[in-house]
């Protein structure tokens, strides 16, 4: 299973209906959100088998404008390995 970080974002007069759809479909206890800073925009972290899998627990209606970003770590060994 791989982690992808999911990225919502919306605009300042979309907040509240964003948030409120967000909370209905997958709950706000997983999200992270930056719109007191004025970045319009929910994260959160996933376990999913893809791309498209990890878009699901973003609402239908907010999915349009998200996207997911498949997250590695990479060793000490691996990065020497790179810059070789």
């Amino acid at each position: 299973m791989n982690r992808y970080l999911v990225v919502s974002p919306h605009t300042q007069e979309d907040c509240a209906k964003a948030i409120k759809i967000v909370e209905a479909a997958s709950g706000l206890t997983r999200w992270d959100w930056g719109c007191k800073d004025g970045e319009h925009c929910g994260w959160v972290v996933v376990e999913a088998e893809s791309n498209q899998q990890a878009l699901l627990v973003v609402p239908p209606l907010e999915r349009h404008k998200a996207r997911a970003i498949k997250l590695v770590r990479f060793t000490p060994e691996e990065i020497r390995a790179m810059h070789a």
